[in-house]
């Protein structure tokens, strides 16, 4: 079913590191004419690469220069085309990504698109091509003039996920917990997944120490900072639970009594949700002023070129930065590229 163009959000895509799955999984997305029916998708890539990539998939993906029906419309991109060495990270696959996500954010400010989806990236290879931040989420704030709260949200089927912490030292985590830091961790998931079509999230906040400290036993953060911010969230309404010891919260979540978990670090959710969905994990940029998706997948350099890559994430960050972006068109005057 074609939709309407009041509910058709514009959506800005990368290929992600060209050294990695991204650009396979880009033409797979892409061949499927249902997801060009679900929004007016831009493509930060030449016609000579989509060429290329759907040729070793063994798809076609029609294109145009200008946005039309069932087409992907090309935006090209300013280091298209230049050699980029597969299989490994590298520089020039990293300032590829960088450069393409900088023109996607200025497709956003010139109110251009509605949401973001890139493909994988690495880490080390934005880190020499000259990103300074420890991730791209502190890279995105900072090229926004964001100060707001953000934070990564983690999505499986049913379940999704914030962080009050998460790309630090274990050594920095307590410090870095505050009933404000919680209280902020709580409300972003509550609006993230309420924007996803749950009325009323039902939220459960793990506890940091083991036993959820055991009435200060084994640490008070439980007791002094986070208990405080599941209070001030519940005083605003939302249905916030916890702290609840984390080694027996994501059973009852995956039992399905509740629609998200707020985690006090990156591997305490990252662990859970990964077992119980690793393909099919998304990750949400959360808190930006533009939804920003990808799959939670790295870059599986090691089945470059091999037509291995599972689709599922990939197709699971797109229906998300979809719906994410029709709210975002709902709430501004559309303009088109």
């Amino acid at each position: 079913m074609t939709m309407t163009d009041a509910t058709r959000p514009r959506l800005a895509l990368t290929l992600g590191d060209l050294s990695g799955v991204g650009p396979e999984l880009a033409m797979k997305l892409l061949a499927v004419e249902e997801n060009r029916e679900k929004a007016e998708i831009y493509l930060l890539a030449s016609q000579a690469e989509v060429d290329r990539f759907a040729a070793e998939v063994g798809v076609q993906v029609p294109t145009a220069t200008v946005p039309g029906p069932g087409t992907v419309t090309l935006v090209g991109s300013k280091l298209a085309d230049r050699p980029v060495e597969r299989g490994v990270a590298s520089t020039a696959g990293g300032a590829r990504v960088l450069q393409d996500l900088l023109d996607c954010l200025e497709l956003y400010k010139r109110g251009k698109v509605d949401s973001i989806m890139f493909l994988s990236l690495n880490k080390s290879a934005l880190h020499d091509a000259g990103m300074h931040e420890e991730d791209e989420l502190r890279w995105f704030a900072k090229e926004l003039d964001h100060d707001g709260v953000t934070s990564e949200l983690n999505f499986v089927p049913g379940l999704t996920t914030s962080r009050v912490t998460s790309h630090c030292a274990i050594k920095e985590v307590p410090e870095r917990i505050s009933a404000r830091s919680v209280l902020d961790a709580i409300r972003l998931l509550n609006d993230v997944v309420s924007a996803n079509g749950v009325e009323r999230p039902r939220l459960a906040v793990c506890a940091l120490n083991p036993h959820a400290g055991e009435s200060g036993q084994f640490g008070r953060e439980e007791i002094d900072h986070i208990a405080p911010g599941v209070r001030l969230a519940q005083v605003e309404g939302i249905d916030a639970r916890g702290p609840y010891p984390c080694d027996t919260i994501f059973i009852a979540a995956r039992d399905g009594e509740y629609d998200g978990v707020v985690t006090m670090y990156h591997d305490q959710g990252q662990i859970a949700m990964k077992l119980m969905g690793f393909d099919q994990g998304v990750t949400v940029q959360g808190g930006l002023p533009v939804p920003i998706a990808t799959p939670a997948h790295g870059t599986a350099y090691g089945i470059v070129g091999q037509n291995k890559a599972n689709l599922g994430p990939t197709q699971r960050a797109f229906d998300i930065a979809v719906q994410l972006g029709r709210r975002t068109l709902q709430e501004r005057v559309p303009a088109s590229v």
